[in-house]
């Protein structure tokens, strides 16, 4: 599997290349996001994406948003601030996790490990017998891996994929935050931790939900995020 690593830091980057490589994974490395912006437009087989938010050039939020124009692969974000300001940026613009540096190494690793089975699930297409959910105009079909909203395909994320399946999943019934969180990243839920609500603004937009009144993901004020049956 492919990996593409962005960051000015040269000591930082060539720790994560080392990390990466001694897993087995090819490794996509630059120092200068310019260009690896090119390299991002182009290549169709990266399919993890580790991106330092502080760049000359073009930052890290900048080079996300411009992959999330044609790509759904996972992208790390790395942070040397530890504001949440800038955890929802980057969640915002189509991140899938972030890590804060100065960042344990194997932590690194697990969270790609984590975000690349979740891309695989994500790519798994035409299996037999699969589960679906069919309401309000939406079909989503786990085993493949789609969304449609009246027909029109919708194309999340493998991480928004998920949110939507289990409330999906859980129809009729409230599904809370620390659920959402818990399932999705396989961590502690923290009463702090606004990752789940930018996710769900995320789905409700690409759902085309209006945001005073959506009609696909409610909202259960204090409680979590419930779809109808």
């Amino acid at each position: 599997m492919s990996i593409l690593i962005v960051d000015d830091e040269k000591e930082i980057a060539d720790l994560v290349e080392v990390i990466l490589k001694n897993e087995g994974y090819e490794v996509l490395k630059f120092y200068d996001s310019r260009l690896a912006a090119k390299e991002a437009e182009k290549n169709n087989d990266i399919d993890l994406a580790i991106l330092d938010v502080m760049m000359p050039g073009i930052d890290g939020f900048t080079l996300c948003a411009k992959i999330r124009e044609k790509y759904t692969y996972p992208i790390i974000m790395l942070t040397a601030r530890v504001e949440d300001v800038d955890k929802i940026t980057g969640l915002t613009i189509g991140a899938d996790d972030y890590v804060t540096k100065p960042f344990n190494p194997l932590e690194l690793l697990a969270r790609v490990k984590a975000q690349l089975r979740r891309y695989q699930q994500y790519s798994v297409m035409g299996q037999a017998n699969a589960e679906m959910f069919e309401g309000h105009g939406l079909c989503i079909n786990k085993q493949e891996h789609t969304v449609t909203l009246f027909e029109e395909p919708v194309i999340l994320t493998p991480t928004e994929f998920d949110i939507l399946w289990l409330l999906c999943e859980n129809a009729g019934s409230v599904v809370s935050s620390e659920k959402i969180f818990e399932t999705v990243w396989k961590e502690a839920y923290l009463d702090s931790n606004n990752t789940v609500m930018v996710h769900i603004r995320r789905i409700r937009d690409k759902l085309k939900e209006p945001a005073r009144n959506p009609k696909i993901i409610k909202t259960v004020w204090g409680v979590g995020y419930k779809v109808e049956k």
